[in-house]
């Protein structure tokens, strides 16, 4: 007779009394053909993971993993219906994600997960924690996650931590995998705490070639989530202290960050000082600012560029960006010039843009 268990964050966030978004199941004393029999549609490829036919949760059968390569991908999975809830659950990253709930509601916490969520403990739960480089990362993006509930890591988790970097098995991450953690980080209240969490186990040099965490840059992240949800604005922020664009480049390259996060970190590098500096510019300047950025075609970069610089320039939530108030209205103010009447004016070709420009900076020397 197989057993079912909601396992891992639903049961986590509930214990925290936070939003359950999604569900996941295992499935004990359970084989492939008994839920195909059952209607479940099975989508895991390295183990069987099935979809519920009515809810689509994802369930999976109770499984044990053993180390037999490199990185995260190395593992031989068993799936016998004889493998225990206790088995399957000690193969997991933290004991907080370690608690299941039976469907009469009775909590399983063999690993005492609960006793962490109480001491607000980010704690491995087996040495085999090692055995995975993706741990590291989500152990930073969890620290990140919780931090605002007081959470720390373990000492002992975070030694095992500086093992996995030590012995070069972050360099079996793919990209797309860091990505992927670092994605989810930038969504945290404290993304910051991520990116220290990889420093202090010294995988930030690996993974975020020459990302440099400067109190500056630390402070800009923690107001930037006073500001945006934008997690290209947010990760634009990480980047705008970079030496030069190319830098900037070449993280995005590394990492296989989306074009929209690249080209707003350039932007970001290029201009945040320009923005800073604003009421020290001629007309022309803040013309040439305002074109530089596309923004008679994407205004929204004007914004996420004055989000970014306000980020760096103010140094408590709420403090006043007098900036992106002037910017705004000189953007406003070129954007009013008419080309429909600079071509009736006669006005033709090549000329009708070069007009535009004199006419715009013309508005802008009366305001400023």
């Amino acid at each position: 007779m197989s057993k079912l268990y909601l396992v891992g964050g639903a049961v986590r966030d509930r214990l925290l009394h936070l939003p359950v978004n999604e569900r996941d199941w295992v499935v004990v004393g359970s084989t492939p053909d008994e839920l195909l029999s059952q209607g479940y549609q099975q989508v895991g490829k390295d183990f069987p993971v099935f979809l519920h036919p009515k809810t689509k949760e994802e369930y999976a059968l109770a499984r044990t993993e053993r180390k037999s390569g490199q990185g995260y991908t190395g593992f031989i999975c068993d799936f016998d219906k004889t493998i225990t809830l206790e088995q399957d659950l000690i193969r997991r990253d933290l004991t907080i994600n370690a608690i299941a709930e039976d469907l009469e509601g009775k909590l399983h916490d063999p690993y005492h997960g609960i006793d962490d969520l109480h001491q607000k403990i980010l704690r491995h739960i087996s040495p085999a924690f090692r055995e995975d480089p993706l741990r590291v990362l989500r152990v930073a993006r969890f620290a990140a996650r919780f931090h605002h509930l007081g959470f720390t890591i373990a000492d002992e988790t975070m030694d095992l931590m500086r093992e996995i970097v030590a012995s070069g098995e972050m360099e079996a991450l793919t990209a797309e995998r860091v990505w992927r953690e670092t994605e989810k980080a930038l969504s945290t209240q404290d993304p910051q705490i991520y990116f220290l969490t990889l420093k202090h186990c010294n995988a930030l040099p690996i993974l975020f070639p020459n990302l440099i965490l400067t109190p500056p840059i630390l402070a800009a992240l923690q107001q930037i989530v006073h500001l945006t949800n934008e997690k290209e604005v947010r990760f634009a922020v990480l980047c705008a202290k970079f030496e030069s664009s190319e830098l900037v480049k070449l993280l995005c390259n590394k990492i296989k960050a989306p074009n929209s996060y690249c080209q707003t970190a350039i932007m970001a590098q290029k201009f945040i000082q320009t923005v800073i500096n604003i009421k020290q510019l001629s007309a022309k300047e803040i013309l040439n600012l305002l074109n530089a950025i596309d923004v008679w075609r994407n205004p929204h970069h004007l914004q996420q560029l004055i989000l970014i610089s306000q980020a760096y320039y103010c140094q408590k939530k709420g403090d006043y960006f007098p900036q992106g108030d002037y910017l705004n209205q000189a953007y406003q103010i070129a954007k009013s010039i008419n080309v429909q009447l600079i071509i009736s004016q006669g006005f033709t070709g090549k000329d009708i843009s070069s007009q535009l420009q004199k006419s715009r900076i013309e508005a802008l020397l009366r305001y400023i």
